[in-house]
């Protein structure tokens, strides 16, 4: 029995609907990102235009262009230029313009201070909305990939060792050189040429050592700052109580750089840091606060630092300058990492009650352990006493348990769905603009979920709803 199959006819001729408004579903992101984008405030960067020259693109044009590229995994100005080409989605954005990849690039760079501005913009949006309503956060932290590999950092030991390496060589060289006449020379070695690559990499590796020795500077004033701090409180804690204190005082380090120190030849502003899994990697440590209710991210920032624990204070700060437009955050939940009575105080000095884990806790705990209320807390009990009572109880143990439903499905979409795993600018500031431009996309991508029409639950089934998209 024969079957008459639908076939592919490429030869027939016919025309694509008159307007590009046609082209698109009525609720389909790149329609939610054009109308977003087109209630933000983009007067900073109209206003550096001259009007000289050929004609700009508009820079909401090429805004919508990066917004929806990195909301569907499309990083690169290369790829962003070819998808105005291939993607229907992306001709609609454009409006049938093909802006080049140099221009893509150069806006980007040229506007990344005014592009993080816009991250605030959005969130208020999503407040006018009704989709935010800011009341409990969490607060994480995941380590990206820098643009630039671990195998070129160079370590001080290893330095100074390379370093009398290329002395000796060039010593070597320059008396084949005072030989030349007596002596044979290998065939095809120039010996200018060899003295010329030796001198360049000896002026690399002075570089390298300078900028580590101003580091470890910098870590032994801080240091210094700290040790003299805790030495001053140990004699105020000793003058109130009339006792002096038998611990021993820590014994000072040695000033100057240490064998491991280094710096990586790429982007010496990125940082050797242990990679989930194991093993270490080249990167950054990027920090998300993330609504709890709605999965968006409220602030987002890159360290250099490894610790969590010195990311609460700048979150806290950040989160406090959101008071007046998007409301209070009454709560932040973070994990053991962030965990100390500073951090704890600051919270609670904030306004802000807080669920940080004091420790990991085991897998599989008994249900005794689970169901179990622990007795009340003393009135005069500390702020870290309070928050490990408020963790133990069932309410506290409810809320602390959001976490990993909130940050780290989070993280994980971002880099195991959209595939960003690696910035791909160098320098500090720049991986600061662009952990701003994944944020600002992903939220995006998650008020356009939120905004749908949804079931009994809106937050919930627009949960549903992002994780069936990806």
């Amino acid at each position: 029995m024969s079957v008459d199959f639908i076939k592919a006819d490429r030869e027939t001729p016919f025309l694509f609907p008159p307007s590009v408004q046609d082209w698109l579903p009525q609720d389909h992101l790149a329609r939610f990102v054009v109308d977003i984008v087109g209630q933000l405030n983009l007067s900073s960067l109209r206003a550096v235009y001259a009007g000289k020259g050929s004609r700009p693109y508009d820079p909401a044009m090429l805004l919508w262009l990066i917004l929806y590229g990195y909301a569907t995994s499309v990083f690169s100005s290369r790829k962003l230029e070819q998808a105005t080409y291939d993607s229907v989605a992306f001709r609609y954005i454009a409006g049938n313009q093909h802006p080049d990849h140099d221009t893509i690039a150069t806006f980007r760079q040229r506007f990344s201070p005014e592009l993080q501005g816009l991250f605030v913009q959005v969130l208020s949006i999503a407040s006018e909305m009704g989709v935010l309503k800011l009341g409990r956060v969490s607060l994480d932290g995941t380590k990206v990939k820098a643009n630039a590999s671990k195998h070129q950092a160079l370590s001080w030991q290893h330095a100074c060792k390379l370093e009398e390496q290329l002395q000796r060589e060039v010593e070597h060289l320059w008396q084949l050189a005072e030989e030349a006449d007596q002596s044979a020379i290998p065939d095809g070695m120039s010996i200018s040429a060899e003295l010329e690559r030796r001198e360049k990499r000896l002026a690399t590796i002075a570089e390298a050592k300078r900028k580590i020795e101003a580091r470890a500077a910098e870590r032994d004033a801080e240091q210094q700052q700290a040790s003299e701090k805790k030495l001053a409180d140990r004699k105020q804690k000793e003058k109130q109580s009339s006792k002096k204190n038998k611990g021993k005082p820590a014994k000072p380090q040695k000033p100057g750089p240490r064998p491991k120190d280094q710096v990586n030849l790429t982007d010496e502003e990125s940082r050797i840091m242990p990679a989930s899994g194991g093993g270490f990697t080249q990167g950054f440590n990027a920090q998300a606060c993330v609504d709890v209710a709605t999965l968006l991210i409220i602030v987002a920032q890159t360290t250099q630092q490894v610790n969590d624990k010195q990311q609460i204070k700048p979150a806290i700060k950040e989160l406090d300058k959101l008071r007046g437009q998007l409301g209070r955050v009454e709560e932040l939940i973070a994990d053991s990492g962030y965990f100390s009575q500073a951090n704890v105080e600051a919270c609670e000095t904030a306004g802000m009650t807080p669920f940080i884990a004091v420790s990991r806790e085991e897998h599989n705990q008994r249900l005794e352990d689970r169901l179990s209320n622990p007795e009340p807390v003393a009135r005069d009990a500390d702020s870290v006493t309070r928050m490990k009572h408020r963790l133990k109880t069932k309410a506290g143990k409810e809320v602390y348990g959001q976490r990993k439903c909130t940050v780290e499905p989070v993280f994980g979409i971002i880099k195991s769905v959209l595939g960003y795993n690696q910035f791909l600018r160098r320098g500090l500031e720049n991986v600061k603009a662009e952990w701003k431009l994944v944020s600002l996309a992903w939220n995006l991508k998650r008020m356009h979920v939120l905004s749908k029409p949804s079931r009994k639950n809106p937050v919930m089934a627009g949960l549903d709803q992002s994780i069936g998209a990806f």
